[in-house]
């Protein structure tokens, strides 16, 4: 059968381009996490994967071949024969890019970490390791086995080959198989490849909040979503990613740091860039305006008043403190036209003397949903650029954008 006109294909790429281009094996072991793969395999073609699966004989007694098939749109290897599976996917002219091992068990671990491959998965395993394919793990079983000491030792060992593990997720007394986002998230940074590679980028994203008393607050209809595209994007491509916000990520890889108002966000911000990083992308909507809260709550009914005060602003403490640090903001406004958009945005850069802003007329739509329609506007004479649609591929845009600018400093310098 043409696996091009196979149903499964009909998603390929749906989500995004990130893996187009990519073949990943999927390689399968006898873990419960085994009835996850179906999705995973999913969305890793919904990003533009090929996807092709191996499973080990106790993978076969958690989930049937049928289904993994039906899943990647590809026969699946559960024996290796005349076609050498093994060294025509990851041997060292291989078609695969990643050999992706999810649900790992400890037995599977401790048999790659001595070299041991008595089934399709292990031997796949072997070949992609001694071939030099990237690999990453994704380990599942109960935690006592996953907290033994001999486990803990295969695993810092094969951390030790520049092999990635993701996860687990501990919970319930089970080390579970972190999630599908995560998974995907880690597989497009592996293959990525990106000028943004080892940058470390501080981002400020979503709402501050002032208190009035111990129980209300003043916020804005930022939803932080922005932000969250921005980091995730940043760290597919290899970046090192901290955030500064009052939401929760929960992502491995990218740090967070936890603040409320917009002084602590000021405070935090600075304070982190003491440590060399090369880029704060302030996307946060930082309120303008605080007052002093009361000690006590204030009772209900009644009318009352609020005298407010204007914040310090984060762009310009940062770029007194950081001249060189390389400063992109974002300019929100409402019902104006894109030309005094564009104007009032390019005024704002100036002032701030930012190497790039993100404009976008907020009355209709932007803030706390999930499109957006912005121009990024660079400050070295580039092309602005609009970009209408979901804040994902506004990310993608941005980093794109960004790209640019490093590269032809890069070429400026040399």
């Amino acid at each position: 059968m043409n696996t091009s006109h196979h149903p499964t294909m009909w998603i390929k790429g749906q989500k995004s381009a990130s893996l187009s281009g990519k073949t990943i094996v999927l390689a399968v072991t006898g873990s419960i996490g085994a009835v996850r793969v179906i999705e995973l395999a999913r969305e890793l073609i919904r990003n533009g994967a090929d996807v092709y699966g191996v499973m080990s004989e106790a993978a076969q007694h958690i989930i049937h071949k049928d289904a993994l098939h039906y899943a990647t749109g590809h026969e699946v290897i559960t024996d290796l024969a005349g076609e050498v599976e093994h060294v025509k996917f990851c041997g060292a002219e291989g078609c695969a890019d990643l050999l992706l091992i999810a649900p790992a068990t400890a037995n599977t671990i401790g048999k790659m970490a001595v070299g041991v491959d008595d089934t399709p998965v292990t031997t796949f395993a072997t070949t992609a390791i001694g071939s030099g394919i990237p690999v990453i793990i994704v380990p599942a079983m109960h935690n006592s086995m996953y907290e033994h000491p001999a486990v803990m030792e295969n695993i810092d060992k094969l951390k030790g080959w520049d092999i990635s593990f993701v996860g687990p997720h501990l919970s319930e007394g089970i080390a579970k198989i972190a999630s599908n986002e995560q998974i995907v998230l880690a597989v497009e940074r592996v293959l990525g490849s990106s000028v943004l590679f080892g940058k470390k980028v501080l981002i400020t994203s979503g709402a501050t909040a002032e208190s009035i008393d111990p129980i209300r607050i003043i916020t804005n209809r930022s939803s932080g979503t922005t932000g969250r595209e921005i980091a995730l994007e940043f760290y597919r491509r290899g970046a090192d990613v901290t955030v500064v916000h009052k939401g929760k990520l929960d992502l491995d890889g990218i740090r967070e740091i936890l603040v409320e108002s917009a002084g602590q966000m000021v405070d935090a911000t600075l304070k982190e860039l003491e440590h060399d990083y090369d880029m704060l992308i302030s996307a946060a909507a930082i309120s303008d305006y605080t007052i002093d809260a009361m000690d006590d709550k204030i009772k209900s009914g009644g009318d009352i008043s609020l005298k407010f005060r204007s914040t310090r602003k984060l762009i310009r403490e940062v770029r007194d403190a950081y001249p060189y640090i390389s400063l992109i903001g974002f300019k929100a406004e409402a019902y104006i036209s894109e030309d005094e958009l564009i104007a009032r945005a390019k005024d704002s850069m100036k002032d701030a003397d930012l190497d790039m802003v993100v404009a976008n007329e907020v009355g209709t739509s932007g803030m706390g949903t999930i499109d957006n329609d912005v121009y990024i506007i660079p400050a070295e004479n580039g092309e602005i650029t609009h970009v209408s649609g979901n804040k994902r591929l506004i990310a993608e845009a941005l980093a794109d954008n960004i790209e640019d600018m490093l590269t032809k400093r890069e070429l400026n310098v040399n």
